[in-house]
C-alpha cells in the first residue's frame, strides 16, 4: 500500500457519547471485579431490572421526574446558560402543589389543574429571580440560581415543620391531599404525570427545532455576542428561558406530590437526587432537548436497574452513580483535549 493510500485511510471515529458510555461500562466492570464481584452478573441484573417488561412501569415512573429535571437543565444549557437551582424550584413547585388542594375550595379535578398551574408559575417566577439578577445587576446566574435553592428549601422546611405540619405525625410534612385532587393512575405506579411529561418533552423539542425562539436560543449557545448583534434581546430571553426552566421543575414537583407522595414531605423531593442526575444527563446531550430526553431515560434505567442489581447481587447501587460520573467526566476530558488540540 502506497504512502498516500495509507495516509488517506482512517479508522472510523467513535462518537463521543457512545465512547463515553463504553468507557464508563468498562471502568465500572473493573471496579466490580477489583471489589470481588461479578461484573457480568451485575450488568445482567441492571439490564433485567430496567428493561424487563415487568419492570418497565418502575423505570418509566423513575424517568418522569428525571427526564423533567433533565429538561430543566437542558433548556438554559442550550443557550449557554446554567441553571443550578433545580432543587429550590422543585421544592417551590411541590409545596405550592400541596397547599392548593389543601386550602382552596373547589372540586377535586379543578383543584388538581389549578395546583399544577400554580406550581409551574411559582417555580418559574422563582427561577426568574436569578435571571433578573444577572440581567439587572450583573450577578452571575450560575451562582445565584444555586444560592436561591437554600432559602426555598429552608422556608419550605419551616412551613411544613411548624405552622402547617400534620400534627398527627412527628414528621415535618403536610396532611394528606384529598383523594379527588390526586393525579389519576394509569397503571401500577404510573399516573397522568407520564402523559404530562411526554407533552412537555415534545413541546420543548418542537420549540427548539421549529420556532424562531428556539433558533435564537441555539445561536446564543454558539455565540452570545453574535446573537446580540443579530438582534436577539439577550436580557428578556434570559428571563423567559429561566422561567420556562423553573416552570418545568415546578411541574415535576407537582407530579411527585400529587401523583405519588400525596403530601409535601420535608426533604422527600430532594433525596433521590433528580436535579443533579438531570444535570448530568443534560450535559451528556450537550443541552439538545431530544438527546437530553434520551439521556434522562438512560439514567433512569441505570438507577432502577441499580436497585435490582443491589437486591440480587449485593453490589451497591452506588455503582450506577459512579457510571454516570465516569461518563460525564470522560466527556469533559475528551472535549477539553479536543479544544486544546485545535
Amino acid at each position: 500500500m502506497s504512502g498516500s493510500a495509507r495516509s488517506s485511510f482512517r479508522l472510523p471515529r467513535i462518537p463521543a457519547v457512545p465512547l463515553a458510555v463504553l468507557v464508563g461500562v468498562v471502568l465500572g466492570a473493573l471496579l466490580v471485579l477489583v471489589s470481588g464481584g461479578d461484573p457480568v452478573a451485575a450488568y445482567r441484573e441492571i439490564l433485567i431490572g430496567a428493561l424487563a417488561p415487568a419492570n418497565w412501569p418502575n423505570t418509566l415512573n423513575w424517568a418522569v421526574p428525571l427526564v423533567g429535571m433533565t429538561l430543566v437543565a437542558a433548556i438554559p444549557l442550550r443557550g449557554g446558560m446554567v441553571n443550578l437551582g433545580g432543587d429550590g424550584q422543585l421544592v417551590v413547585g411541590g409545596l405550592v402543589a400541596a397547599l392548593v388542594p389543601l386550602y382552596l375550595p373547589g372540586p377535586g379535578p379543578l383543584l388538581t389543574i389549578v395546583a399544577i398551574i400554580a406550581a409551574m408559575i411559582a417555580a418559574g417566577l422563582y427561577a426568574s429571580i436569578a435571571a433578573w439578577g444577572e440581567t439587572r445587576f450583573g450577578i452571575p446566574m450560575l451562582i445565584s440560581s444555586l444560592l436561591l435553592s437554600y432559602p426555598a428549601i429552608g422556608v419550605a422546611s419551616y412551613i411544613v415543620g411548624f405552622p402547617l405540619r400534620d400534627t398527627t405525625t412527628g414528621l415535618a410534612q403536610t396532611v394528606m391531599i384529598p383523594d379527588a385532587a390526586r393525579l389519576p393512575t394509569i397503571s401500577g405506579p404510573l399516573n397522568v404525570g407520564l402523559i404530562l411529561m411526554m407533552i412537555v418533552a415534545i413541546a420543548v423539542v418542537f420549540y427548539d427545532r421549529r420556532t424562531v425562539g428556539g433558533y435564537e436560543l441555539r445561536m446564543r449557545g454558539l455565540n452570545a455576542k453574535f446573537a446580540g448583534y443579530g438582534g436577539v434581546s439577550l436580557g428578556p430571553q434570559t428571563v423567559r428561558i429561566m422561567f420556562a426552566s423553573g416552570a418545568i421543575a415546578g411541574l415535576v414537583g407537582a407530579i411527585i406530590v400529587l401523583g405519588s407522595q400525596y403530601r409535601f414531605q420535608d426533604g422527600a423531593l430532594l433525596s433521590p437526587g433528580y436535579t443533579w442526575s438531570g444535570l448530568m444527563a443534560a450535559l451528556l446531550a450537550g443541552g439538545e432537548p431530544l438527546g437530553a430526553t434520551g439521556a434522562g431515560l438512560f439514567f433512569a434505567a441505570l438507577q432502577t436497574g441499580g436497585f435490582a442489581m443491589q437486591r440480587e447481587t449485593a453490589i451497591p447501587r452506588v455503582l450506577t452513580m459512579v457510571l454516570q460520573a465516569i461518563i460525564i467526566l470522560f466527556l469533559a476530558i475528551r472535549h477539553g483535549v479536543g479544544r486544546r488540540a485545535s
